[in-house]
């Protein structure tokens, strides 16, 4: 017996612990002491992401996305899906000015110098898994500071998410009411 414990090499028994160990965390996640990925989803939830997109260059009369239709949707460099567009909002880039006169000590003006820069808030929606971290939408976690590529027939534009809120069929149109509204057109 003790001849062939020697016969066995340093290698024999990595591969005995390494077996050994798989055992173990098997045994912990048959016994719900360890949880799997799968098991840590708390719910699947409706939610609205807002993407402010900085700086777009839009030239025509008319944004290139409108709310109700669809745009196809990139996270980091991953491709995603197309989701529903639930609001779009547009402001002309805007200048601080000094106010000598006047209650306010800034004022704040529509910079002309940029007459064709918008800041841009497009929110969408879609069906995400709740977890203890926040919303996975395709695998990726959908945080703020996030950056996405927002993609449609005639633009394509790369902005960052702004702002998740998980979307309750009572709340829909209190969330809706919660976004400023934008005409059509952005003259």
């Amino acid at each position: 017996m003790i001849a062939k414990l020697k016969e066995i090499k340093p290698v024999d028994w990595i591969i005995l612990a390494g077996v050994l160990i798989a055992l173990v965390v098997g045994f912990l996640t048959f016994t719900h002491v360890r949880q799997t990925a799968g098991k840590q989803i708390e719910a699947t939830s409706k939610i609205g992401f807002q993407i402010f997109l900085r700086g777009v260059t839009i030239t025509s009369q008319e944004l290139p996305m409108k709310k109700g239709e669809k745009t196809f949707l990139t996270i980091r460099n991953v491709p995603y899906s197309d989701l529903d567009i639930i609001d779009v909002v547009a402001d002309t880039k805007k200048v601080i000015l000094p106010n000598a006169r006047g209650k306010e000590q800034f004022t704040v003006l529509p910079d002309v110098s940029q007459a064709a820069s918008f800041d841009v808030l497009v929110t969408v929606a879609d069906t995400a898994k709740i977890t203890k971290d926040g919303a996975v939408v395709g695998g990726n976690k959908i945080k703020i500071g996030i950056p996405v590529t927002i993609e449609g027939k005639n633009y394509r534009f790369n902005g960052v998410i702004s702002d998740v809120q998980i979307i309750n069929e009572n709340s829909q149109n209190e969330t809706k009411d919660n976004v400023k509204k934008t005409p059509d057109s952005i003259t």
